[in-house]
């Protein structure tokens, strides 16, 4: 005789089996069936209840982006469907697998104009790659099978919606879910010829560079044997921050508004770019549109989509590197690489010259110095969106096996602390960070009282300089205008925090920090510490000012001034420097 079961047990029964031990939500009358299905299998899944439905669905995106396992977050009918959108669109756009589990109202007041009724299959249209609502309770568990391989399959957001009803109704336990089948995919081969015209490229080319995203998150060791073989320096999305070292000498850190000033330089004087696992937005912009492109990528549709590309390699990044490497010359130093080598270590040497740096309020620099001489080799750090993007790309030296995660093209603000908490339920055992702006902080800053309620040690950093910094340094350097409607209002957030049960400190100095993060290791509680931050904006490289051969000598002298930049020198001056050396040895 089979046995019975409710239709939400079954639908959580087979998430089980998927492998998550986690789900993230908030409670609503909607939910009441598969709340009670929590409830009968707490034991197996462990449910973590944020205080805001965005926020949970943050966690859930964030825990598929730091282990690569799906991510599972749920709303109640109504506001609380609505209210995962924000989370949900973080996922689509960085491309991770998350499962939506959403409720409806019995379907027997579906589409009469209930209390919290709606349409709720349309707005999920756009963020999701599979978005259904069950028609009966028995298709329950095999719609949930469905919907989880269909995230992994396409890297995104599936929904299911569930009519109330539907998940108190007993139906047959006896569903198995195909998660044995389910296998990594076989990415395919480069073609001979692909590689043969990659190869003669790179041999041809005076000042080549490697650029790689995310899809070359295995490559690591075929990245730099490539750029050591062919001295080729090596530029990275911001979201592939971390695949090598920061301090490997000729990885130059990413490229664009929140990079360091080499990772930024390089693009407009190179004349080939090998493209590995890539696909920002912003790449039309950053380098020289004269410069060939060997393209690596195991989705068709984005060879070519950034820009023009010379070799199209329809091939998985590890083995297409190898196949360049094994079928190449090795090269001698170009006057490129070795001044793009001696560019960054100009940026290193002036980051470093602030590390100690009494200024009031304080600069960044002194507070990250802190973090990094602190943080393990397994430390995990959350990274919310504004300056605190520029400041973690420049000033924070990723190593060993670190871990951080942000929302990356879609960028959304007060993504910091579900992560964080998302970061601690997956890696109870390692040191997390959560740090944000006061404007992201402000946003859902009230996940400190999850974050209490389940006793997770977060060491959350809140850089206070009142205002939405990055939107100032844009209304300032882009567009021109007045400022407008960046200002906020000074807060003492060790005093909110504490009445939410953390322990919280306010920071001033570099010696605070040492001190405050000394006393967060003698703690099991929620660390909130407030850097009353300087007002003055990070360094831009989206409009440097610092090449006398072609740049005007005030706006030089009026830059250098702004930015304390008297040490920096443009990738002209190394370049020229190393130029010169060449024709001398020769």
């Amino acid at each position: 005789m089979v046995e019975k079961i409710s239709g939400s047990d079954a639908v959580l029964k087979v998430i089980e089996q998927w492998g998550v031990d986690h789900i993230y939500g908030l409670p609503g009358g909607s939910f009441d069936s598969t709340m009670n299905a929590i409830h009968n299998q707490q034991n197996q899944l462990k449910f973590v209840q944020v205080r805001h439905e965005e926020a949970g669905a943050i966690a859930a995106s964030a825990s598929a982006k730091l282990t690569g396992k799906i991510g599972v977050c749920f709303g109640s009918a109504g506001p609380g469907a609505v209210h995962l959108l924000n989370g949900l669109y973080d996922a689509k756009s960085d491309g991770v697998p998350v499962l939506a589990i959403v409720a409806q109202v019995p379907s027997s007041n579906m589409n009469k104009d209930f209390f919290q009724a709606m349409d709720e299959e349309p707005i999920f249209d756009d963020v999701a790659v599979w978005n259904r609502t069950a028609m009966t309770a028995q298709s329950l568990p095999e719609m949930t099978d469905e919907a989880i391989r269909k995230a992994y399959m396409k890297h995104g957001v599936a929904v299911l919606t569930i009519p109330k009803d539907f998940g108190w109704a007993e139906i047959n336990d006896n569903y198995q879910p195909n998660v044995k089948s389910h296998v990594a995919p076989l990415y395919p081969e480069p073609r001979k010829e692909d590689v043969n015209e990659a190869v003669q490229m790179i041999k041809d080319a005076k000042s080549p560079m490697i650029y790689f995203g995310i899809g070359a998150k295995d490559a690591a060791d075929e990245l730099k044997e490539a750029s050591e073989k062919f001295k080729m320096p090596l530029v990275s999305s911001v979201l592939a921050k971390g695949i090598l070292p920061d301090d490997y000498p000729a990885y130059l850190g990413s490229t664009g508004r929140v990079a360091p000033k080499p990772g930024s330089e390089i693009g407009f004087s190179t004349d080939l770019i090998l493209w590995v696992g890539n696909n920002v937005p912003f790449s039309i912009f950053l380098f020289n549109k004269n410069a060939k492109v060997i393209q690596i990528d195991i989705e068709s549709e984005k060879l070519g989509k950034r820009r023009h590309n010379d070799v199209s390699m329809l091939a998985d990044s590890k083995k297409a590197l190898r196949a360049i490497i094994d079928a190449g010359e090795a090269k001698e130093p170009s006057a490129f690489y070795q001044a793009s080598l001696a560019d960054k270590k100009n940026w290193n040497d002036w980051l470093a010259s602030f590390s100690d740096s009494t200024e009031m309020p304080v600069r960044p620099e002194p507070i990250f110095d802190v973090l990094n001489k602190t943080a393990s080799n397994k430390a995990v750090w959350a990274i919310d969106v504004g300056n605190v993007n520029i400041n973690f790309e420049r000033l924070i030296d990723m190593h060993d096996d670190q871990k951080w995660a942000t929302s990356g093209i879609y960028a959304t603000m007060g993504f910091a602390l579900p992560a964080s908490i998302a970061a601690k339920m997956e890696y109870p055992d390692r040191d997390v960070y959560s740090l944000s702006g006061d404007g992201g902080f402000a946003m859902l800053m009230e996940e400190v009282m999850t974050q209490v309620k389940y006793n997770l040690h977060v060491v959350n950093v809140i850089f206070s300089n009142e205002t939405l910094g990055y939107i100032e340094a844009e209304q300032t350097d882009d567009s021109h205008q007045p400022l407008s409607g960046v200002d906020l209002p000074a807060t003492d957030w060790a005093k909110v925090c504490e009445g939410m049960g953390a322990v919280t400190y306010t920071v001033k100095t570099k010696d605070d920090m040492q001190k405050a993060l000394a006393d967060a290791k003698k703690t099991d509680k929620p660390v909130v510490i407030d850097v009353k931050l300087t007002h003055k904006m990070p360094f831009t490289t989206q409009h440097m000012f610092l090449d006398s051969s072609w740049q005007d000598k005030a706006k030089i002298d009026e830059f250098v001034k702004k930015y304390d930049a008297q040490d920096l020198k443009p990738f002209s001056y190394f370049l020229k420097e190393a130029q010169n050396h060449q024709l001398q040895t020769n």
